[in-house]
C-alpha cells in the first residue's frame, strides 16, 4: 500500500484530505501540533478504513522539526508515496503592529518548513521514478495582500516554487500541485484574527470541497488548481488588474467594519 504524509492534519483541509486518502486505501502519516487530537483522529480512520495511520505530534515553526519528521519517517521504514505540505497560518493587521515572532513564525511554517519537507522526501521519490506533491497555497497567491502582508507573500512563494518545481521535474515520474483555495471553513480565520474582514464576510467554501478538489487535481497532475469558480474568476481578474489597483482592493476586502 502507498502512504501520504500529510501535515496540518488536525483540521480543515487536511483532516478532510486524511479522510480523503484513507478512503481509498492509503496508509498516513499525520502531522498537528495538538497530540491528542491527532491521536483521535487517527484511531477513527483506522477504525473505519482499515489503513494504518501513524500520528505525530510536532510543531513545524520550530527550526529542526522538518528534519526530525524525515528522520523519524526514515528510522520507521515508511517510504512516503505522497506529501502534502497543508499546515500554515496568518495574521491580520498592519506589519508595523504585529509581534516580529508572529511574522516570522508565519515565514517558518508557510515557506521554510515546506521547502525543507519538499525537498528531504522529494530525494527517495526520485529515486523510485514516482510520488506526488501537493503544496496548499491560496488565492493570496495572485496578489499582494495588505493588512495581511507576510502571509499573501508567503502563498506567493509556495504557489511559484510549485510550478517551477513542478517543470523540473517534467518526465521523472513525479508530480506537484498547487492548491489554490479561497476563504474556507477552517480555524483560520480565528487563528488570524480575521473574523470581521469583509473576505470572510463575502462567503467561504467548505473544507471538505476544497479538499476534494485538491486531491482529485493532485492525483489528474495539475501544476495549479484554483478551487471554486467565484475564486478562479477573482484570480484570474488579478492577473489582468494593474498591481497598484490589485492591491488597493485587496486591502478593502481584508479590511474590518
Amino acid at each position: 500500500m502507498t502512504t501520504a504524509l500529510i501535515t496540518g492534519a488536525s483540521g480543515g483541509i487536511g483532516y478532510e484530505l486524511a479522510k480523503l486518502f484513507a478512503k481509498d486505501h492509503h496508509n498516513l502519516v499525520l502531522v498537528a501540533r495538538s497530540g491528542p487530537r491527532l491521536a483521535q483522529f487517527a484511531d477513527e480512520l483506522q477504525r473505519q478504513f482499515g489503513v494504518a495511520v501513524r500520528p505525530i505530534a510536532l510543531d513545524l515553526t520550530a527550526t529542526p522539526a522538518p528534519q526530525f519528521l524525515f528522520d523519524q519517517v526514515q528510522r520507521e521504514g515508511i517510504a512516503i508515496d505522497f506529501l502534502v505540505n497543508n499546515a500554515a497560518y496568518g495574521q491580520h493587521g498592519k506589519f508595523a503592529e504585529i509581534p516580529l515572532a508572529e511574522s516570522l513564525g508565519q515565514i517558518q511554517l508557510n515557506v521554510t518548513a515546506l521547502t525543507q519537507l519538499s525537498r528531504l522526501f522529494l530525494g527517495p521519490m526520485v529515486e523510485r521514478h514516482s510520488g506526488r506533491i501537493l503544496n496548499v497555497a491560496s488565492t493570496a497567491a495572485f496578489q499582494p495582500g495588505p493588512l495581511m502582508a507576510v502571509y499573501y507573500a508567503s502563498k506567493a512563494y509556495v504557489l511559484s516554487f510549485s510550478e517551477a518545481l513542478d517543470n523540473e521535474l517534467k518526465s521523472s515520474g513525479i508530480t506537484v500541485t498547487c492548491l489554490c483555495p479561497g476563504p474556507t471553513q477552517t480555524g483560520f480565520q480565528e487563528r488570524a484574527a480575521m473574523q470581521g474582514s469583509r473576505l470572510v464576510r463575502m462567503g467561504m467554501m467548505s473544507a471538505k470541497a476544497v479538499a476534494l478538489d485538491g486531491y482529485r487535481g493532485m492525483l489528474a497532475g495539475k501544476p495549479v488548481l484554483i478551487s471554486g469558480l467565484r475564486n478562479w474568476l477573482l484570480a484570474e481578474s488579478v492577473r489582468l488588474a494593474p498591481r497598484r489597483l490589485a492591491t488597493a482592493v485587496s486591502r478593502k476586502i481584508a479590511e474590518k467594519n
